[in-house]
């Protein structure tokens, strides 16, 4: 899940909080080319305010439209835009088409208990499965797994599973934490900067950016790190980075990578391997030198190829794929 995700609930939980009915829409299905991916969600209230996206924008105004004429007052709806059967002929420039589920949630105990209980599992460790009834009898909660599919769907219902939204955490403030912050900010990261030196956290100024003034390694080894959770250390001083990646590989990140050349990557293996207490499986998570190789020389380019291998491995790709 993506941190705008977390952002569509929190702002659904406030409108429900103010007595407020809401539409929370959910990408089922994309056929062909689409901006956004099964899970993706949008969320909505009468005046038309929203916060989310379903698609680059056309989507969005069509579906705003027809609920303030009216529109979407079943509890649970399921609408397909885009392709030959897509709704009020409206096409997506990407030339596919995509189904969307719409929920229209009423501000009563249920449902807030309802999106309480998704904030918290986008904010912690375990996901869990939504089932919704599509004839609008019900929904709960089951237990699910990082890898199951994000959507699943028959006749009588649609699973649709959420989990922790995507994180990073950078360890150590340097020239190459705010271009990385900024790029992992946009696409759709949590990010949480963690640096104990006062001077190096004056400097740094990312906006939505959390900054955390302590190790890096004691933010981690205090329950910082999901399966959901990417770990950079970019820094070059051993005092940071080498801790860092000691209690990284001990979590669920599914990426831990360090800055630093080929040489310093190898000195670095070794002493995590003869001072740090790491197993050789353990070194080997570890991405170092960190990012994919562009020949990158300048900090954005650098902090583009970090965050390009990040992406790479939270969707499966092997470098050789590329």
């Amino acid at each position: 899940m993506h941190h705008l995700d977390l952002q569509v609930i929190e702002r659904a939980l406030k409108w429900a909080n103010q007595g407020l009915t809401v539409w929370l829409c959910t990408v089922l299905k994309t056929f062909g080319s689409s901006p956004r991916e099964p899970g993706a969600m949008l969320v909505t209230c009468q005046s038309g305010e929203y916060l989310g996206s379903l698609s680059g924008g056309c989507v969005e105004e069509d579906f705003i439209a027809r609920l303030q004429k009216g529109e979407f007052d079943e509890p649970v709806k399921r609408v397909r835009y885009g392709g030959e059967d897509g709704l009020a002929n409206i096409r997506l420039p990407c030339g596919g088409s995509l189904e969307v589920l719409v929920e229209r949630l009423a501000p009563n105990t249920e449902n807030l208990t309802h999106f309480e209980v998704m904030h918290a599992t986008l904010l912690g460790r375990q996901p869990l499965t939504r089932c919704i009834k599509l004839d609008g009898s019900g929904k709960r909660f089951n237990p699910s797994n990082i890898a199951d599919p994000a959507v699943t769907f028959d006749t009588a219902s649609v699973n649709i599973r959420i989990g922790p939204a995507l994180r990073l955490i950078i360890a150590g403030i340097s020239s190459i934490s705010s271009p990385c912050a900024l790029f992992a900010h946009s696409l759709g990261f949590e990010v949480i900067v963690c640096d104990p030196r006062d001077e190096a956290r004056k400097n740094f100024n990312v906006p939505g950016v959390e900054i955390q003034a302590v190790l890096p390694s004691v933010f981690i080894a205090s329950g910082g790190c999901h399966a959901n959770t990417a770990v950079v250390a970019l820094t070059h001083d051993p005092r940071i980075d080498d801790l860092a990646m000691i209690e990284a590989v001990r979590t669920d990140a599914f990426y831990i990578g360090v800055m630093g050349s080929l040489q310093t990557s190898q000195q670095r293996a070794e002493r995590l391997l003869r001072s740090g207490g790491l197993t050789e499986t353990q070194v080997a998570r570890i991405a170092m030198p960190i990012g994919l190789n562009l020949g990158s020389k300048t900090p954005a380019e650098i902090a583009l190829a970090v965050m390009a291998d990040i992406i790479r491995l939270y969707r499966g790709k092997a470098r050789n794929e590329l």
